[in-house]
């Protein structure tokens, strides 16, 4: 593509040092990677911006640069009036808009979007659906794998991930869509066939600054939705409810809470800690591109948690919608063995041990809320102190452990700062600290803090007995807490057959090679 049939296609103020025409061979958005005849997006981040390097960019071999602001330099430059906006078009109209050639599902929430978009794409791949993945786990392209960077890609790395899904032929794309991704572009020139929004809390305000702009950012998914397209909506959630009447897609609701929906979950028992539950569907559903009929059927789930029955209900409705078998969506959801890291069994011997990345507020209650329901002697808790989050997010989670001391039996909170197992980025502050340790003593429940993710654990299952639950909770600090807890087990436990015992965490994403 010449650039300037590229020019032709994007709104733009001026054009600056504009030479002679040329053939695009690349985009980039980091200088370093600019190589000969390619184009520069100089893009405003939060931490620098992108205008400083369009030097550096030339002199790597940038013949073009989009840029909010003129530079003086004698590269040509295309001004526009958002950089991160135009990356995405010209990222799409480069790689030939490849999602319009094959279906995509966006799914948001707050909370389970990576085991909702890990179900579905199971479910896909069940059905015979060639399928790709993008999310904060992993990225998969047909059978290959890479260890996902973000939740959600950058428009340039995700319009060339869609581009190689079309050239193997992929059915359709299972992706996650973060806040952060709709807010910054990201996905702005992705064509959805079905977006699902399943549940909203008090999440990333640092971020975009107030829940009211998480909100515009998270609804944007679902308000954006092309005609021809479906959106799922939980209308257990006021304010996604109020989305059914700012949409121009086809709206199927669900509700796990006697709401009244489209699809409705009724008699809802835990079973171990798994769920069961009825899906009913009383009228037939129609709209222009699928029918949903009228139906009744019970649904098992193999994950456990009181919060999977909603991943599994916006799963439904996703599979559904795409016109998947009853049959295949249930023996899938039967045999699903749930997401690393979300609410995961790792350990069911004498004692239980769940894995759990304690995300948010609302990740927290639903946590402590399911092991509340489930059979157990003595909670035990061992915490990752959140580091890179400051004191606000760390006093909140000491508070939402404070609130479940009497219906849990919260005796001890053993904590950790997980050193050695953190990036620099990620190491507690003294400050985190201090007001986790504050909240904690000033409920009256003891506190023993260890330096290293090993001792702290160590500690739990020392002190664990038959019947006993113990919750490795936390996000980076404890990424490494599986592995760990199975380590100390297999020294402790005499004659363990070990490939048993570490079964759980050979399914992990840092277990599968990346792709180069």
């Amino acid at each position: 593509m010449l650039i300037s049939e590229l020019v032709h296609q994007i709104e733009h103020y001026e054009i600056k040092n504009f030479n002679e025409d040329f053939e695009i061979q690349a985009i980039v958005y980091h200088s370093k990677k600019a190589i000969q005849n390619s184009i520069y997006v100089a893009i405003k981040g939060y931490i620098t911006d992108g205008h400083r390097f369009i030097e550096d960019a030339m002199n790597n071999g940038a013949k073009a640069a989009i840029v909010e602001e003129f530079v003086d330099t004698n590269i040509m430059q295309i001004k526009v009036k958002n950089s991160r906006r135009t990356l995405s078009l010209i990222s799409d109209i480069y790689y030939n808009s490849p999602t319009k050639k094959m279906k995509v599902i966006g799914i948001t929430a707050t909370n389970g979007k990576t085991t909702t978009s890990f179900l579905v794409e199971n479910i896909l791949k069940n059905a015979n659906i060639k399928t790709g993945l993008i999310g904060s786990v992993m990225n998969k392209i047909g059978d290959k794998v890479e260890i996902a960077e973000l939740t959600t890609p950058e428009s340039l790395d995700l319009q060339e991930r869609f581009y190689e899904m079309q050239k193997q032929n992929i059915d359709t794309c299972v992706m996650e869509v973060s806040s952060s991704a709709l807010e910054l572009y990201r996905v702005y020139d992705v064509d959805y066939d079905i977006v699902s929004f399943a549940n909203l809390a008090r999440e990333h305000i640092d971020q975009h600054g107030s829940f009211k702009n998480y909100w515009m950012a998270k609804s944007s998914l679902v308000k954006n939705a092309k005609e021809g397209a479906v959106a799922i909506l939980n209308v257990d959630y006021d304010m996604i409810a109020s989305l059914k009447y700012n949409t121009k897609a086809d709206v199927v609701t669900f509700s796990i809470n006697g709401n009244k929906a489209d699809v409705s979950c009724v008699n809802i028992e835990l079973v171990g800690g798994r769920a069961r539950f009825r899906v009913n569907i009383e009228e037939d559903i129609k709209f222009r591109n699928a029918n949903i009929s009228k139906d009744v059927f019970d649904v098992e789930l193999n994950i456990p948690g009181y919060h999977s029955i909603e991943n599994a209900m916006a799963s439904i409705c996703i599979a559904l919608a795409y016109g998947i078998e009853k049959e295949v969506i249930l023996k899938t959801l039967k045999e699903f063995k749930g997401v690393e890291r979300r609410f995961e069994f790792i350990y069911e011997g004498d004692y239980l041990i769940i894995d759990d990345h304690f995300a948010n507020l609302k990740n927290i209650n639903s946590t402590l809320e399911s092991i509340s329901d489930m059979p157990k002697n003595r909670f035990h808790i061992v915490y990752a102190i959140r580091g890179n989050r400051g004191p606000t997010v760390n006093k909140e989670n000491a508070k939402a452990l404070i609130s479940w001391k009497d219906r849990l039996g919260i005796d001890k909170v053993i904590a950790t700062r997980s050193i050695g197992n953190v990036t620099k980025k990620d190491e507690v502050k003294p400050i985190e600290e201090e007001v986790f340790r504050e909240e904690i003593t000033n409920a009256g429940i003891p506190l023993e803090i260890y330096d290293t993710l090993y001792d702290a654990i160590k500690k739990a299952i020392d002190e664990a007995q038959k019947g006993d639950i113990i919750l490795l909770a936390g996000c980076q600090g404890m990424d490494m807490g599986a592995k760990i807890a199975l380590d100390i087990i297999s020294k402790k436990e005499i004659g363990i057959d070990k490939e048993k015992l570490f079964d759980p965490i050979k399914r992990r994403i840092s277990e599968i090679d990346k792709i180069h």
